[in-house]
């Protein structure tokens, strides 16, 4: 009877069709919404934390380096995450990546902040949050990237947001005025510019649409490789090069010596002022020491019977 009465509470009335009967709970509600939204509403869970509190938690992991205190510190500035993160989603569509990579950024300050610098963690970790989501833009923004060095991550970002601004204004951001702005070379924001601009390409590709045997986009690039024989000379003069290194060095005395592994045997040379800075004399010193040990090697050399070019650094 029990068993009749269940069935039958599951009929309606109108039609005589069964039906489910599906509870409206709040876990069917999490499962409508989008991401995002589910994701606001776990992080608001979690209470924020009073400047005492930010620092007594702080020096607790700092002293102890135990998870609990580090967990307290990143859940309580996950709303600053994505505060930052918003700033960027007109730069780059996936919130929830940079919100990730700025999670990761928040992180790296829990472990690197200093509490006895006085200056609060959310302050702090701000910085790191902000890196972590411009180098992502940064290295996904294209398949190729289009900043690489610090110079032209940071053009990358001012470029943009002053296109933004002046616009906004009612002014045509031309590549002039925007070197003007942001107080660069006009050169470097064309070059900005056409990188953003620049459509990717599938350099294995047949040109033609139509004809998937015609030629290939790569077979129309200049090829940088180095003449064969020209590349046998320059090994050759390099083996010599190095065979009466140690004897040339030999004879330096040590600031030379120094300013030889440098500044002229260095692929990335040392600026004057550093070694002057080392030696606690004036740039002007250390250049003039440059020169006479550049004549040593340029006599050194042509006495072995070799020819060889031996130019200055740049002598910043």
């Amino acid at each position: 009877m029990n068993f009749m009465k269940n069935k039958k509470s599951k009929v309606s009335s109108k039609t005589g069709s069964s039906k489910k009967i599906i509870p409206a709970t709040k876990s069917l509600e999490k499962v409508r919404r989008d991401p995002l939204q589910q994701y606001m509403l776990e992080v608001s869970r979690y209470p924020l934390l009073s400047p005492e509190e930010e620092g007594q938690v702080a020096r607790h992991y700092k002293e102890h380096r135990d998870k609990k205190s580090a967990q307290a510190l990143v859940l309580a500035n996950l709303r600053l995450v994505v505060k930052i993160a918003m700033e960027y989603r007109a730069t780059y569509a996936g919130l929830l990546d940079l919100i990730q990579e700025g999670n990761v950024g928040l992180m790296r300050a829990v472990e690197k902040y200093d509490v006895d610098k006085k200056v609060r963690f959310s302050s702090y970790a701000s910085w790191w949050i902000r890196a972590y989501i411009l180098k992502f833009i940064i290295d996904n923004f294209r398949l190729v990237k289009i900043g690489t060095t610090q110079a032209q991550k940071k053009l990358f970002f001012n470029l943009m947001k002053e296109k933004e601004k002046m616009e906004k204004l009612g002014f045509h951001p031309t590549p002039a005025l925007l070197a003007e702005r942001l107080d660069v070379k006009e050169k470097e924001v064309r070059h900005m510019e056409i990188r953003m601009g620049a459509r990717e390409m599938e350099l294995d590709a047949p040109r033609s649409k139509d004809n998937a045997e015609s030629a290939r986009h790569i077979d129309f690039l200049e090829s940088s490789d180095t003449d064969v024989e020209e590349a046998l000379e320059k090994s050759e003069l390099q083996d010599m090069l190095l065979k009466h290194l140690e004897e040339f060095t030999a004879k330096l005395k040590l600031k030379e010596k120094k300013i030889f592994y440098d500044r002229l045997f260095s692929e990335v040379p040392k600026t004057l002022q550093e070694i002057a800075n080392d030696y606690g004399i004036s740039r002007e010193r250390i250049r003039q020491i440059e020169e006479k040990l550049i004549e040593k090697m340029r006599k050194f050399f042509k006495e072995k019977g070799m020819d060889v070019d031996v130019s200055q650094k740049d002598s910043n």
